[in-house]
């Protein structure tokens, strides 16, 4: 199981996901999260950073699109500057939308990779589509009991992906 949650790649930031590390893995398609991924909670729209991000992946021909738990006014409002393909209220871990989100930009499993901060959402929902995964730590943790609760179980998981990594077993 924690083969399964573990993720391919680990990176700092999203500012580490270039388009030459993309193109290097051959990762054409980006399925993406956006709180504590791309921005906190508390940032409704992105920042000039992000938007030049954007223009970096579009520029090279990287498609993407956000797959959010979160509601559809705020994954609309970031979205807004961006002008990506985005599927609210997802339900990741669940299938449905990652499907139909990698559907609506043309993506293959072999060449597509969903970044997120969370293991039990975005992980494992990209495992489940068959895609590579992207795991960054969060921006800024939430503090509830649940995301505690998330956080707890992420490290014996992450402790394997650090170990099979170090021995090229992951």
């Amino acid at each position: 199981m924690r083969k399964y949650l573990s993720p391919d790649y680990y990176v700092n930031t999203y500012r580490d996901v270039t388009v030459d590390f993309l193109a290097r893995e051959g990762i054409r398609y980006l399925i993406l999260d956006i709180d504590n991924t791309l921005a906190p909670y508390e940032q409704p729209e992105p920042d000039e950073e992000h938007l030049a991000w954007f223009a970096a992946l579009n520029a090279a021909g990287v498609r993407a699109v956000f797959v959010s738990n979160n509601k559809p006014a705020r994954v609309t409002l970031f979205n807004e500057r961006i002008g990506i393909p985005f599927f609210p209220k997802a339900g990741k871990p669940g299938r449905r939308s990652m499907r139909r989100a990698m559907e609506e930009i043309g993506a293959t499993p072999e060449e597509t990779a969903m970044m997120g901060d969370q293991i039990f959402t975005d992980v494992w929902a990209g495992r489940r589509v068959g895609v590579r995964t992207i795991l960054l730590p969060p921006i800024r943790d939430k503090r509830d009991l649940g995301t505690r609760l998330k956080r707890l179980f992420e490290k014996p998981i992450l402790r394997y992906y650090w170990k099979h990594k170090q021995t090229g077993d992951s």
